[in-house]
Order: structure tokens, then C-alpha cells, then sequence
């Protein structure tokens, strides 16, 4: 396994991170379980969490991916082995069961990380994110930014309330999600200005499918050592071999929850079909060389991968070992100059 520093924090990191949002739904915890073992045998010491998980977000299924990591902790008594990320559910439609509120609030961010807490059964959080703005802003696929009048600005009263639980020692650090250029730097300037914590991380969606990542937040990370945690490096498993080949099923995400579609376009299909035959070319499924090419980054710390069964998860951890060369990249490239970034 390879590690980097989180930020300008001293916790070195894996480069795959154990992603957890299916545990709960599509996972049992038994399951969960499993993968988690096989993680840590392997050296991956991240693990990144949310408070909304699992995922699709149901009232019925609030907070189990946490109680499931909870849990596992009591039992395998390793608490200190594992970097643990989890973040606060944002306002909106679909998290009405969980906080009525069209805003972050101070108590709601002392609830969400309480509970959190109580659920992962730790005394502390190693990373906690903020999992989306409340503001108008370009997020979950959606393009074409709209300004709308009327947001506070409560910015500062995030980082405030996020200090008092660094004071308390229960959470370390701190990091961001699904943020854009503006919204990184007006935390980083605030955090300079005022000497409130510093976001150590973004977690963003990145994948050969959507590098809108490195228009303007790529440079961002590595001149504010503010590094990538790139989510979704396998666009929901579009960017595997099963569906090219017909081998998926039912149960796979995408064919599960018809309502993800940001994958599904047209341009998605025609460039996925081009990345498989580039690994095709190069002796890798597309898995292994869509999580290759994010590993490879500078800006990313950390490639959160995800699985629903276990011959998925060590097909994505063994893509570390994997380097891609330059002949490779360049056919990559090429792709995505003809099909830019058809899900972003």
C-alpha cells in the first residue's frame, strides 16, 4: 500500500480508501465486516463514512453504515489502526428524515457530529466534512451554476462550532465535500483570517467520466495542500467491465436504482466503451485502469472505492500496484478531448 500525508496534518493516509455508503443497503454488516478485515489486512487504514449513509438515503436506514463501523470497532478493538472520516448530511429534499432545516445550523452541526459519536462507538473522528453546501452552488451533477439572492453566510459559524469539538479533542481535523473553487477558498481565507480550523481535504466526485476537477480545484489542492478525496472513481460502476459485457445483474447500482443517471448519457456510453478498449490494450479491465489512472494523480490523497462484493473490493485495492504508462495515458487523453467530461 502507498500512503500520503492528509493536508498539512501529520496522519498518513492510504491511497485507497474504503468507501461505505453501500453497507447497510446493499451490504449486510456481516458483509461489511468482511471488507473492512480484507481492508486493513491489505494496509488500507482509511475509511470514509457519513452520517446520511446508507445510500439511497431512507428514513428506515439513517445512520446504519456508522453503526455498522461501530461496531466492528468494539468488536476487533482497533480503533487506533484507522483513520476515520464521516460528515454532516446537508439540507435538502432528500434528508428531510434526518433535520427539517434548510440551513446548517449550530445545533444542528452539535447533533450531527453527537450522533455520530455515539454511533461509531469513538471518542473521536479523525476527519469530519461538511457533506455539501446548503448554498445554490454546482453539486451531484448539476450543471450550469444559477446565482440566487438571499443566502447568509454562515461560513464562520461552521468553523467556530467545528473548533469547539477540535478543542474537546473530538475531532482532529476537518474537511470539505462536493465543494466548488469559491467555497474552497472563502474556508481557507476564513480559516487564515480568523485562525479557525483549515479544511485538510476535499471530497469530490472524480473519474475518467468527470475530471471537471482539474479546471479549477486541482491546482487549489496542491498549492493549499488540500488534497483530493476522490469519491465515485468508478461512476457508480459505469466504469467497470459488466456492463459492456453483459455480465451485470439486478442487483448492480446502476440497474438498482434507476434514478442515478448521471452516468447514463449517451457521451457517458460512447467514452466508457473507448476507456474499455484502452484497457483491453492494456492487459487491465476498465476497473483497474479507471482506479490506476485516479491513484496516479497529484492532487489526490486518497481514492475512495467501494464494493458490493468482495471480488470488486480486491480488484480495486490491487489497483495500487498498478502504473499506468505514458502511452497509456495519452490514448486517455485523447478520449477525453473528443468526449469532455460527459458526466460532470
Amino acid at each position: 500500500m502507498e500512503y500520503r500525508k492528509l493536508g498539512r496534518t501529520d496522519l498518513d493516509v492510504s491511497v485507497i480508501c474504503l468507501g461505505t455508503m453501500t453497507w447497510g443497503e446493499q451490504n449486510t454488516e456481516s458483509e461489511a465486516w468482511e471488507q473492512l478485515d480484507y481492508a486493513l489486512d491489505k494496509g488500507v487504514n482509511f475509511i470514509d463514512t457519513a452520517e446520511l449513509y446508507s445510500t439511497p438515503a431512507r428514513a428506515e436506514t439513517y445512520g446504519s453504515t456508522e453503526k455498522i463501523i461501530g461496531n466492528w470497532f468494539e468488536s476487533r478493538q482497533n480503533r487506533e489502526q484507522v483513520v476515520l472520516g464521516t460528515k454532516i448530511a446537508g439540507p435538502g429534499p432528500y434528508t428531510k428524515h434526518i433535520r427539517d432545516t434548510k440551513v446548517y445550523t449550530k445545533q444542528f452541526i452539535e447533533e450531527a457530529i453527537e450522533g455520530s459519536l455515539r454511533r461509531l462507538k469513538t471518542e473521536y473522528i479523525d476527519l469530519y466534512q461538511i457533506h455539501w453546501p446548503e448554498r445554490s452552488a454546482n453539486f451531484f451533477g448539476k450543471r450550469n451554476y444559477v446565482h440566487e439572492e438571499g443566502w447568509d453566510d454562515n461560513f464562520k459559524m461552521r468553523l467556530e462550532v467545528l473548533q469547539s469539538f477540535i478543542d474537546k479533542g473530538q475531532i482532529k481535523h476537518i474537511g470539505i465535500s462536493n465543494e466548488t473553487p469559491w467555497g474552497t477558498m472563502h474556508y481557507m481565507r476564513l480559516s487564515e483570517q480568523m485562525g479557525l480550523p483549515r479544511a485538510m481535504s476535499i471530497q469530490n466526485p472524480y473519474n475518467l467520466l468527470n475530471r471537471s476537477y482539474e479546471v479549477g480545484l486541482a491546482e487549489m489542492s496542491i498549492r493549499e495542500q488540500c488534497g483530493l478525496l476522490a469519491y465515485s472513481p468508478l461512476a457508480c460502476g459505469r466504469l467497470t467491465n459488466k456492463y459492456i459485457e453483459g455480465t451485470d445483474t439486478p442487483e448492480c447500482r446502476l440497474n438498482l436504482f434507476k434514478h442515478y443517471q448521471r452516468y447514463n448519457s449517451d457521451n457517458c456510453l460512447l467514452a466508457t466503451q473507448h476507456y474499455y478498449e484502452i484497457a483491453k490494450e492494456a492487459g487491465l479491465t476498465l476497473a483497474q485502469l479507471s482506479c490506476a489512472w485516479v491513484n496516479q494523480q497529484d492532487f489526490v490523497t486518497s481514492n475512495i472505492i467501494g464494493a458490493t462484493k468482495m471480488s470488486q473490493l480486491k480488484e480495486n485495492v490491487e489497483s495500487i500496484d498498478i502504473q499506468l504508462d505514458q502511452n497509456t495515458i495519452d490514448k486517455i487523453n485523447v478520449i477525453q478531448g473528443v468526449v469532455v467530461d460527459p458526466a460532470s
